[in-house]
């Protein structure tokens, strides 16, 4: 399978945002599962400084842009299995930043235009090109424009994937011809019409094959006016080809066994480094060093979407708590001027540094021993994710991935792997920061063993890959080899099968392939069905009686077939599943 990855960014080249993480991520992912990938992004200025000598000239042609006619350059680099294309022009893309322009709407047309311009350039003829977010909307609107004038185009499909529906590329209708080369009727006929402007994210949904949100929480809430930022109408009328497919991380960089950018290394078997992670942490920013108080950690940017409201309400509250508080991050100036205060309210028991530092943010993560992510709304949300695979237990909201990949703790039952909350609401915050407080000060095995779980799950690209797959074998009609049995746990809830209807666990299989619910997780080292759990006092016994009975009803079936006369295959065996509900009836 043949995929063109677009995107105005990714890791390494350039990033402003989770994009490019994605991005940087995904297409190697792919290739790893066997379809053949390329990725296309803008030859900005700071790509250039940092990786010209690595880039291959490849070719020059000239696009048509409305009433414009203007060069584009093809550069490419090989990397991770992947070939990277770059195109150039100075005009568009050598600015200081990559975004926040007042031609933003020209550059990135610009580009949506090369990328279908340059086509016969490529090393190969895509099935399937994936966009992201409006900065490439216009690509799948172009394909459809000159799909009418030329039958090529019609064989390609196209997917567009929403990181943040915030942003939607909106501009006066009036300058589709001149701004973007598009006849009026695209407005006219509602494609692309919406509150009067005409809204490029609007018209790529409706044009491609297939749309998805970055987790499925995300995509359902798509339909809600909330979260949609009025674009709930359309998403509810493509939720045929809607999906949700969640992010992932690079499990190879941030692995707390090999990471270099931590004071120690440490794993689930053996913590010892996580204890000096977080003296050290508590040197760096300023905390008193007490090892039994718990770390609560924030890195975040300081915005509303991020639930800082919930923390202003409820910041003393949480302070009298026996916990310390470490923020990380920039933002609206209220939130840092906010914090700033509180920080010299609590001398050191809370520190906030009001910057962005890569090796703060890892000491963090590494050393501290919860994250808070209150978030308002999350589409996905990475951090999360990175937390755990350091054995900082998140406490999050119950939005878009959140949801997703945190399930709360419910120490009775040693389930879960973080601690979740529903409402937006401070108090229903406070309350599971308590709850997370006083279980890591007294009970330090309960907590130990949820904080293994945490570190556990798996959060690998591969898995997203696996998904993206199924949906470009969708959408092109073609046969791609698919795991029945980890899309199946992906797809079907986990409490539906039952120990009686399924001989082999279905935990063994959502733990290897999905960063699955953490019951599974959890199941996979405590078996006993939760529908049979007992007092942690009988617990052992409870898991071995499941067994005895099955073993036993078999034999009893068995032993009733042997006397019956001689029938076909298929009665016997009906027979002798009733003969083991009758016992189990008993």
């Amino acid at each position: 399978m043949k995929i063109l990855y677009v995107t105005s960014e990714a890791v390494p080249f350039c990033k402003t945002g989770g994009l490019a993480d994605v991005a940087g991520s995904l297409p190697p992912a792919l290739a790893e599962q066997g379809a053949e990938v390329a990725v296309v992004l803008p030859l900005y200025q700071r790509v250039r400084d940092r990786f010209g000598s690595q880039l291959k000239f490849e070719c020059y042609d000239y696009v048509d842009l409305a009433w414009r006619h203007s060069y584009c350059g093809l550069f490419s680099l090989e990397k991770d299995g992947v070939t990277w294309y770059f195109l150039d022009n100075e005009q568009y893309f050598s600015r200081g930043t990559l975004y926040g322009q007042a031609d933003d709407g020209e550059r990135f047309a610009f580009f949506s235009r090369a990328v279908v311009r340059m086509l016969d350039h490529f090393r190969f003829w895509p099935e399937v090109i994936h966009c992201n977010d409006w900065q490439s909307a216009l690509v799948p609107i172009y394909l459809k424009d000159d799909g009418v004038r030329e039958d090529r185009y019609r064989s390609i499909k196209t997917v567009v994937t929403i990181h943040n529906i915030e942003y939607q590329g909106r501009y006066n209708p009036y300058v589709l011809g001149d701004l973007f080369g598009l006849d009026a009727g695209w407005a006219q006929d509602g494609t692309m019409l919406m509150d009067g402007d005409a809204n490029l994210l609007k018209g790529a949904i409706l044009c491609a094959d297939a749309v998805n949100a970055v987790s499925p929480t995300y995509a359902n809430e798509l339909k809600m006016p909330y979260f949609a930022h009025r674009m709930e109408g359309i998403m509810r009328r493509c939720s045929n080809k809607l999906s949700g497919v969640l992010n992932g991380i690079d499990m190879k960089l941030y692995d707390p066994r090999t990471d270099q950018r931590i004071l120690k290394n440490f794993s689930q078997e053996d913590m010892t480094g996580k204890d000096d992670c977080k003296a050290e942490l508590q040197r760096m920013v300023g905390l008193r060093e007490e090892a039994h108080t718990p770390v609560v950690a924030m890195v975040s940017r300081l915005v509303s979407h991020k639930g800082l409201d919930l923390i202003c309400e409820v910041l003393h509250d949480m302070m009298e708590l026996p916990m310390q508080l470490v923020v990380l991050g920039t933002g609206d100036q209220r939130y840092e001027e906010f914090f700033h205060w509180a920080a010299q309210q609590y001398p050191g028991r809370m520190s906030v540094r009001l910057d962005y530092n890569e090796d703060l943010s890892m000491a963090i993560y590494a050393g501290a021993d919860l994250f808070l992510m209150p978030s308002k709304s999350e589409p996905c949300g990475l951090s999360q994710m990175i937390a755990m695979r350091y054995g900082t237990v998140p406490i999050v909201r119950e939005t878009g991935g959140l949801k997703d990949t945190v399930q709360p703790c419910e120490s009775w039952r040693d389930a879960g792997n973080g601690f979740s909350f529903a409402n937006y609401s401070s108090g229903d915050m406070l309350h599971v920061i308590r709850e997370a407080v006083y279980l890591y000060k007294d009970y330090p095995d309960v907590f130990g063993r949820l904080r293994q779980r945490a570190m556990a799950c798996d959060f690998s690209w591969a898995r997203s890959a696996r998904e993206y797959l199924r949906i470009y074998a969708t959408i092109t009609g073609q046969a791609w080899p698919i795991h029945s049995d980890t899309h199946r746990a992906a797809d079907t809830p986990a409490e539906e099968p039952t120990p009686a209807e399924t001989p082999a666990p279905a935990e063994e299989t959502i733990s290897a392939e999905t960063p699955a619910p953490a019951e599974e997780t959890i199941s996979a080292e405590t078996p006993a069905p939760v529908e049979e759990t007992t007092p942690a006092g009988e617990t052992v016994s409870e898991e071995k009686k499941p067994a005895k009975k099955t073993r036993k009803t078999a034999s009893k079936a068995a032993g009733k077939t042997a006397k019956t006369e001689k029938k076909t295959e298929k009665k016997a065996t009906s027979k002798k599943g009733t003969a083991g509900k009758k016992k189990s009836a008993e």
